[in-house]
């Protein structure tokens, strides 16, 4: 703790130049020297403050399911970490080298959906329109701070365990950008809570956060589905405490997701990389190792639909090896009636848009 501390202190200089250059940028749009985009179609906007780690392609997720059977829905990422450049629809036959592992997870979920990827948010939506003028709304992925475009219904995500509040900016902390960034949101989720959390626990947290009188807060959690196998997703497991568990990822923070195996299975190995890392030939190797050195009969890889995106140019390699992956689906959860206030502040804002 004394070390993050000192480091804290140490790079405090730099996040303030960061600071002082964050604020510029949003002074100009709020002043109107830089202009931000809106459109005739509705706009909704899923971000956080900080780098990573509240659940936004889990909410994005939930958007698409709750609009997906009544509207003509798309969603429009940057394509983080992609060898492609510029805008471009995402085809079944893309993969996350092409098109970034969040889009081609939508792409894989939800087939009758229009999956796009580019930078500029502002040139990438005229684009997503002239090809598909069916389309009805259009959900941005991680653009809370991209402010050319200016979302019709902007929604914050903040983690349960890791508070904007509580952070600080780049790079002594995670913040993007100052935490007063929050007053743009129209909707707050507090993310990735436990299982049950309390009234009281609730109240601290809105008390904490100081939501406007325009602004919402709701509280979501994961629910963790079978694993379904990575080279046949019909095949799926229960979990249990005979597994021993090799978990391998390369997300934000799994802390969440350990705090959920550590109650399901016998053990757990982790195998951990940066947010976002691409898999290749020597990881693959250092996974199998690792596998094979495990001593137990009941022993499985398990890792995040994420990470199986970027894993997936391997697959083969892994099933000529006889290597068990499975894949563990999460999916977003409200807890008491937030679920269904959430809902419809989505539908209230979809029905009374206006161009």
């Amino acid at each position: 703790m004394f070390r993050k501390i000192i480091i804290r202190v140490l790079l405090s200089p730099v996040s303030l130049i960061y600071g002082i250059i964050v604020s510029t940028i949003n002074f100009f749009y709020e002043t109107g020297i830089l202009k931000a985009s809106r459109f005739s179609i509705p706009v909704i906007g899923v971000g956080n403050l900080s780098i990573g780690g509240a659940g936004k392609t889990p909410h994005i997720e939930y958007l698409i399911e709750l609009l997906k059977d009544y509207i003509d829905v798309a969603t429009l990422s940057r394509g983080y970490k992609r060898q492609t450049q510029g805008f471009r629809f995402v085809l079944p036959d893309d993969n996350a080298l092409t098109v970034g592992d969040e889009p081609m997870q939508y792409r894989r979920k939800y087939k009758d959906i229009i999956v796009a990827v580019g930078e500029s948010r502002a040139y990438a939506i005229p684009q997503i329109i002239q090809h598909y003028p069916q389309i009805q709304t259009i959900l941005l992925d991680d653009a809370f701070q991209h402010r050319g475009v200016a979302p019709g219904l902007n929604i914050l995500l903040t983690a349960h365990g890791a508070l904007f509040t509580d952070d600080y900016l780049l790079p002594s902390g995670r913040l993007r950008e100052w935490r007063s960034g929050y007053t743009r949101a129209d909707l707050i989720i507090v993310t990735k809570c436990p299982a049950t959390i309390s009234t009281d626990e609730k109240n601290s947290i809105i008390k904490r956060i100081r939501p406007k009188k325009y602004q919402k807060i709701y509280f979501s959690y994961y629910e963790y589905a079978n694993p379904y196998s990575f080279y046949q997703s019909n095949h799926q497991i229960s979990l249990d405490k005979q597994w021993n568990v090799i978990l391998l990822s390369a997300i934000a923070n799994t802390d969440y997701l350990l705090d959920y195996l550590v109650d399901e299975v016998n053990s757990i190995h982790e195998i951990e990389y940066e947010d976002h890392h691409i898999f290749d030939v020597h990881d693959v190797e250092k996974i199998i190792k690792v596998y094979q050195n495990m001593e137990s009969e009941q022993k499985i890889i398990l890792t995040t639909e994420k990470d199986a995106m970027r894993l997936e140019q391997h697959k083969e390699s892994l099933f000529k090896r006889n290597i068990p992956v499975f894949v563990l689906p999460a999916k977003v959860k409200f807890h008491d009636n937030d679920g269904a206030a959430f809902d419809d502040e989505v539908r209230k804002f979809l029905l009374d848009f206006k161009v």
